[in-house]
């Protein structure tokens, strides 16, 4: 426990031209007692932890230390090996990149440990499309991601319904969301984020103004992704249908259907009748794409409204029963 703490305070000391005892403590989550003691430990050890008293003292090393990363364990040195997505590398234009980083690593591990790579390429493969699609790498996304990396304005060209749109942006961050690349970028002429599809982009090019820009230390790509995807699943979700389904049907409904608004709309509903089914109000995208969808629940749904909607199912069983009449 204390060895992999002292190897992880190096680590940190190594990454930033130092730290305040209490930041330390912070990401070891130890006391700031704890701190003064390991760094005794490891200048004990020889290695050059310097502290510096005053107001804006802190620890650092000194001498350009650097130490070897013999200190990770098979299991952290496998999961070092996935962190990479290979394909995704591939489409941005950094695959040369990270396979010299990959060397670079597996050079400095421990003998022991010189199978880490191999061991978990055969237990781990990332395949991002989904299926019965045929991925396409967007032209300009080693370009775009190029931009997102140095921080450098672009001006992009898109296509948006049957005309082009040109907006100077500031790229901050990419996504691969089930085969599809996306941008999280800011409107220069601005303060507002918006995402873009990559495959619409026309033509990307260097902005005339000062090419690069300051990025905003409160913007996180995750939260900002998670925030977006949830507002563009309920931003369709523009209709509404009144059901009854069975308890099978209730069970299968967040599969055949938005499954966050299946589970809503669930939660919302009142306790079943004495058959077992229950009426929901669900919110849909439309008439047409509700009827694809709740199709697939068969004789577990039964529509009430809107009567349009009704009608379709109506003349689908009829249909059916035709069919299937002895």
């Amino acid at each position: 426990m204390r060895a992999a703490r002292l190897i992880k305070m190096v680590l940190l000391l190594q990454s930033r031209p130092s730290m305040t005892a209490a930041e330390l403590a912070r990401e070891l989550e130890v006391s700031e007692r704890t701190v003064t003691r390991d760094a005794q430990a490891l200048s004990e050890a020889g290695v050059p932890v310097y502290a510096e008293r005053g107001r804006a003292g802190g620890y650092r090393l000194i001498g350009g230390y650097r130490t070897r990363l013999t200190g990770l364990a098979r299991g952290e040195a496998e999961a070092l090996f996935l962190s990479g997505v290979p394909g995704a590398l591939r489409e941005m234009g950094l695959e040369d990149a990270a396979s010299a980083a990959r060397l670079k690593v597996s050079a400095a591990l421990l003998p022991s440990l010189s199978d880490a790579s191999r061991a978990a390429a055969q237990r781990f493969h990332l395949d991002a499309p989904g299926w019965f699609t045929e991925p396409r790498t967007p032209e300009l996304l080693p370009v775009v991601a190029d931009a997102v990396w140095d921080d450098r304005r672009v001006v992009a060209r898109y296509r948006r319904g049957d005309t082009d749109v040109e907006r100077e942006l500031e790229p901050y961050g990419l996504v691969l969301k089930a085969g599809v690349w996306y941008l999280c970028a800011r409107v220069a002429a601005g303060d507002s984020f918006r995402v873009y599809r990559i495959d619409r982009f026309t033509a990307v090019g260097p902005a005339p103004s000062d090419g690069r820009f300051t990025r905003r230390q409160d913007f996180d790509l995750p939260a900002f992704w998670a925030d977006r995807a949830e507002q563009f699943a309920r931003s369709i979700l523009r209709a509404e249908v009144v059901v009854r389904v069975s308890p099978e049907g209730a069970r299968r409904l967040p599969y055949a259907v938005d499954p966050t608004a299946a589970r809503e709309a669930l939660e919302r509903a009142q306790a079943p009748g004495g058959d077992g089914w229950v009426t929901v109000t669900l919110p849909v995208e439309s008439e047409e794409v509700a009827h694809g969808q709740l199709a697939g629940l068969g004789p577990e749904v039964e529509v009430v409204a809107p009567a349009g909607l009704r009608e379709r199912f109506a003349a689908d069983a009829a249909r059916l029963a035709a069919l299937y009449r002895p």
